[in-house]
């Protein structure tokens, strides 16, 4: 997947000099005595003026031989400085700009021109491959390089692409991205991005006894595969890796629970977090963070067939766990709780798993943010606190002991629905079962597809939780 959808292009400059004369100007304002010094004609200062007594972001754009795009945004708060970022991209495509000059940044402290650059880059993502009518060129805005170092440039260039990586794998159609081609399109990742491949197929997942990705599986013609990301720099901070799991199902019909009235809409998206789990390392490995990476992702689709997994079915899990099958919607937390229990090998230092696992947790947090349950809450502070920074926000459920027995089974071990209530901490306390090690599960149901595009989000999907993900890591990467 070599085209990465994103139509801005940062060109880092020494001197007025590399500039084209023909580019336009982007002047970025976020104080009123920057404003001041610029001496803009009255009409131009009134609305400067306006955008800053009511605290509101706003982008005047003034045409002529040479243009400019005044941003003035007098929010500094990262997230603002994000919107700020797409709403400037917003304005250089409906003129069709094609080359731009920034100016302005000196203002703001390095996290925060970050945060700005990053919401023009990641707004520009377009997901274009089925459209007759493509963009034809992307935009190159140069930045002057002792505003923004080369090599902070490159570090925001790799993570967007990653961030465009994952959010194509879960906007292609299951008539292209099906289990054995995200397998095949992982492979050329980890040889763009530098970590390594391993695919385990139909014949060695019989071998491992993977009886939940397995029966899952059954009612599809498309064999599963379980992907492994290896990612292991000499220089690892960690001895013991972090291991990311993610749910790979490449599209859920709810198999005999049948979804209905439309609920089976946008199902391509139900991979959401085995496509964040590759987006992750290959960020990750990418910028060359010095820490040791796993990524699994358990794919399969969940279809109908004569011989499809039904309700009443009792399945043996990799672990030896029975399983009884009360809804075949409920399909995610098998084939998690098999990658769960390959995870062990690893002996890993902490495990996240990630997944739109439960139409109870988009109830909850909307499109707005995360559930995020575990066993190890400072890890899910430290999450939290990044999730903040990043607004891929968290909002933690409790994983409580009675939301065990709802899982109670009369004839297996469990059940793997947990009833009407605490459908998300139910869902939580199944995955728990086949971990033994630090664990945070994220419920990214909510926030992984979305209907509506908004500042620097498009619709379908986000690829969350990429960007928290990698700045977690990034952080426990550090020297300070």
């Amino acid at each position: 997947m070599q085209d990465n959808y994103l139509y801005i292009n940062f060109i880092p400059y020494a001197k007025k000099e590399d500039v084209p004369d023909e580019a336009d100007n982007i002047v970025l304002i976020v104080t009123k005595e920057q404003a001041d010094r610029f001496e803009f004609q009255s009409s131009l200062a009134q609305n400067i003026d306006k955008a800053f007594s009511e605290n509101k972001t706003t982008v005047i754009t003034t045409l002529g031989e040479q243009r400019n795009f005044i941003a003035v945004a007098p929010d500094r708060e990262k997230e603002a400085l994000r919107l700020a970022g797409a709403s400037v991209y917003a304005s250089l495509n409906k003129q069709q700009s094609q080359t731009a000059r920034l100016r302005g940044l000196d203002e703001l402290t390095e996290d925060q021109r970050y945060a700005f650059l990053e919401g023009m880059l990641l707004s520009s993502y377009d997901f274009d491959k089925y459209k007759a009518k493509k963009k034809v060129q992307p935009i190159a805005v140069y930045i002057r390089r002792r505003s923004f170092p080369e090599v902070k440039i490159e570090e925001l260039k790799m993570l967007a692409e990653a961030v465009s990586l994952t959010k194509t794998l879960v906007n292609e159609p299951v008539n292209y991205m099906d289990a054995l081609r995200f397998s095949e399109v992982a492979t050329d990742v980890g040889k763009q991005f530098g970590f390594e491949t391993e695919i385990l197929h139909k014949e060695k997942i019989q071998e491992l006894k993977m009886g939940g990705l397995l029966a899952v599986n059954k009612g599809s013609e498309t064999p599963p595969t379980f992907n492994i990301f290896h990612y292991k720099p000499e220089n690892a901070f960690n001895e013991k890796p972090l291991v990311l799991v993610g749910k790979g199902v490449m599209f859920d019909t709810g198999g005999y629970s049948l979804k209905i009235s439309g609920y089976m809409l946008t199902m391509k998206c139900d991979m959401a977090g085995g496509a964040a789990v590759l987006g992750t390392v290959a960020a990750i490995a990418g910028n060359k963070l010095p820490y040791h990476v796993i990524g699994l992702v358990p794919a399969t689709d969940n279809k109908i067939s004569a011989n499809a997994l039904v309700v009443d079915d009792v399945i043996t899990m990799m672990d030896g766990t029975t399983v009884e099958v009360q809804n075949t919607d409920a399909e995610g937390r098998l084939v998690l709780a098999d990658a769960l229990t390959y995870a062990k090998r690893f002996e890993p230092e902490l495990v996240i798993d990630m997944a739109t696992l439960t139409g109870a947790s988009a109830a909850i947090t909307g499109s707005f943010g995360i559930a995020v349950l575990g066993n190890n809450q400072e890890k899910i502070d430290e999450l939290r606190e990044v999730g903040e920074q990043v607004y891929e926000r968290l909002l933690q459920l409790p994983l409580w002991k009675e939301y065990k027995d709802l899982l109670k089974s009369s004839i297996a071990d469990m059940s793997n629905l947990g009833g009407p209530i605490g459908g998300v901490s139910t869902s939580s306390i199944f995955l728990e079962h086949f971990t033994d090690y630090p664990w945070v599960h994220l419920d990214i149901a909510g926030a992984a597809f979305v209907k509506e595009a908004k500042g620097y989000r498009q619709s379908g999907a986000t690829a969350v939780p990429v960007r928290l993900l990698y700045e977690f890591v990034r952080r426990m990467s550090r020297n300070d």
